[in-house]
């Protein structure tokens, strides 16, 4: 029998996706999760920098890595030097300080359009989890496991789902595009 929970299972995870990814995004606030995508290379292998460091942010300005080995300092500088945020690492000791710039006008705007094609590739993985959900049941409609009345109540619940998690999508959208363009 069709299943609809499974496929909206996994539309949230695609949403939960996509939130870390906005986490990650700099909006002008410190926010320790800006530091979750970067990997450092430590031990032979690639590690999430809360895995070798505690990140604090002490100031709405401020990240603190406090680096729990002397030997990774150099290693989650240069880490955090090679990542996308433009971020210029402070070296005090095992202490990383991460003083957060203002965003200008540009960087607003370019971080808008970065917003909305993330948004964009989010909704397009839950439409084609729509799409295989809609080829389920056409093939339990052709081997005569459902009827057609069943089938237009299921295509109508995966749609519900759908615009659901679109309209989701579309909130975390308008909610990060507010974040940023509030000085």
């Amino acid at each position: 029998m069709f299943d609809d929970k499974s496929y909206s299972l996994k539309m949230d995870k695609t949403i939960e996706v996509f939130a870390k990814e906005l986490s990650s995004l700099r909006t002008g606030r410190a926010n320790s999760a800006m530091l979750d995508l970067i990997k450092v290379d430590v031990y032979g292998q690639q590690m999430p920098i809360n895995q070798v460091a505690s990140v604090t942010t002490p100031e709405p300005r401020m990240i603190n890595v406090q680096v729990w080995d002397q030997n990774n300092v150099a290693l989650v500088d240069s880490a955090i030097k090679k990542s996308e945020l433009g971020l210029n690492p402070q070296i005090d000791g095992q202490l990383i300080r991460l003083p957060i710039p203002e965003l200008n006008e540009e960087r607003r705007i370019e971080l808008k359009k970065m917003i909305k094609s993330m948004g964009e590739k989010c909704k397009v993985s839950i439409r084609n989890i729509r799409r295989e959900a809609n080829e389920e049941i056409k093939k339990l409609l052709k081997s005569k496991e459902i009827g057609e009345d069943q089938e237009k109540s299921f295509e109508k619940s995966v749609q519900t789902i759908t615009d659901k998690h679109i309209s989701i999508v579309d909130d975390k959208v308008s909610s990060k595009e507010k974040e940023i363009m509030t000085i």
